[in-house]
Parts: C-alpha cells; sequence; structure tokens
C-alpha cells in the first residue's frame, strides 16, 4: 500500500477558471510519465477551486513530484491565473480501497 500523499488545493481567479482546468486536465500526461507517481487525481469542487491529490510510494517519489514537471507549470501560471499560491500539502495514507 502507498503511505506518502500530497493534496494541494488551487484557487483559480474566476476568469481563468476553465484555463486552469484545461491546465489539470493536461497534467495527467505528464503524471503518467512520473515513475514514482502511484496514483494522480485532478478534481474541481467548485467554480474556481480545483485540487490534486497524488500518492507515492515512498519521501524520494513524493519530493520529485513536487520538483517536477506539474508543479513548474503550476507555479508558472500562479501568478497570472491563481488568486493565491496553491496549498500543496504532505498527507499520510491510513487506509485504501482500490478496484
Amino acid at each position: 500500500m502507498t503511505k506518502l500523499g500530497l493534496l494541494a488545493r488551487i484557487e483559480a481567479k474566476p476568469e481563468y477558471a476553465d484555463k486552469v482546468e484545461g491546465l489539470l486536465r493536461d497534467a495527467l500526461r505528464l503524471a503518467q510519465e512520473e515513475d514514482h507517481t502511484v496514483t494522480w487525481y485532478a478534481f474541481r469542487q467548485s467554480a474556481t477551486t480545483f485540487g490534486v491529490f497524488d500518492t507515492f510510494e515512498n519521501e524520494e517519489g513524493r519530493q520529485g513530484h513536487l520538483q517536477g514537471k506539474i508543479a513548474a507549470a503550476l507555479m508558472e501560471v500562479a501568478p497570472t491565473m491563481l488568486s493565491e499560491a496553491p496549498d500543496i500539502r504532505p498527507v499520510d495514507v491510513l487506509a485504501v480501497k482500490l478496484p
């Protein structure tokens, strides 16, 4: 079972919400290229609030993801498209149900 994760909350400026959604949809390809990212979910909570939840086998994988292409793309658009910096928090996975 994967035991480490990241939970990110992303708040878009209203006029950029659709572009942030597109960025997250396109980021799936980048997540699939990451060897140490076990699972990766992007979601929308409201018109302007988005999130990402991903899991890793070890701390090396989690840190690699934080320094990877998805994080870089998000930080690049943050000043223009986001109303605040992404809130990215490490989490410990306690239990999992998968198909």
